[in-house]
């Protein structure tokens, strides 16, 4: 059975759209950093689909999106070493919070 690009790209929408209104809604960073990165694994899949509906004997699509979560594993490790210091600072992680830290 061969599946369509509309059967790989609708969970993928539904995927960014339930990110960004994570991202939109949510209160607490780590909630919010949640929502970046399942808006990013959503374009991810987008990456896979494309490269392989478009060119099926290339690779390119594959290694872009292997080199996209490489850069997402180091961007959640930066933002929760963030995370930490704040929550140190205002033993609290909401965004509302935050002022505080301004001097």
């Amino acid at each position: 059975m061969d599946l369509t690009l509309l059967m790989y790209l609708i969970p993928s929408l539904i995927m960014f759209g339930c990110g960004v209104y994570g991202f939109l809604t949510r209160k607490n960073m780590i909630a919010i950093m949640i929502s970046l990165e399942l808006m990013l694994n959503s374009i991810d899949i987008n990456f896979v689909v494309f490269n392989r509906f478009l060119f099926p004997d290339q690779y390119e699509g594959m290694f872009f999106t292997l080199f996209a979560i490489a850069i997402a594993a180091a961007e959640t490790a930066v933002a929760l070493a963030i995370i930490i210091n704040v929550f140190r600072a205002v033993k609290n992680v909401d965004i509302n919070e935050i002022t505080k830290l301004k001097f």
